[in-house]
């Protein structure tokens, strides 16, 4: 099962923050987490947090399932750019530069790499099929 975790208007370049996310996706919980622990850029703490939320959103989904035996990892993370503010800073001889202050929202979402066993069991539909294929063939 997936579990999804969302982070809107942080205020942060978009740029700035795939930057990051590229460095956590596809990767394992436990690496990512420690990948973003020691990351010095700017996104990296808002990134560890909204990791934390998306697996206690798993496991809120999964209580009978233990955390060590999914081997949960980032299946996806995804940045887009958000709201933009419109700033005017003076600028010389009476003009005016216009200042965009940028934000982004990151949407995260993890999976288990583990199948989780489904309870309910389905018949396969091969099996009618070979049967049939093998019954014609010794008949002729």
């Amino acid at each position: 099962m997936e579990a999804v975790a969302k982070l809107k208007n942080v205020p942060t370049s978009p740029r700035k923050m795939r930057l990051v996310a590229d460095l956590i996706r596809g990767e394992r919980v436990s690496k990512a987490l420690n990948i973003l622990k020691f990351e010095p850029k700017q996104g990296a703490a808002r990134l560890e947090k909204l990791l934390l939320s998306a697996i206690s959103n798993w496991q809120q989904g999964n209580e009978d399932v233990d955390l060590e035996d999914a081997d949960l990892y980032v299946k996806s993370i995804q940045v887009d750019s958000g709201k933009i503010l419109k700033r005017l800073r003076p600028a010389p001889q009476g003009r005016a530069h216009r200042i965009r202050k940028r934000s982004n929202h990151v949407t995260l979402v993890l999976d288990s790499l583990s199948p989780i066993q489904e309870k309910v069991e389905k018949p396969a539909k091969n099996e009618t099929k070979k049967t049939k294929k093998k019954d014609n063939k010794e008949d002729k």
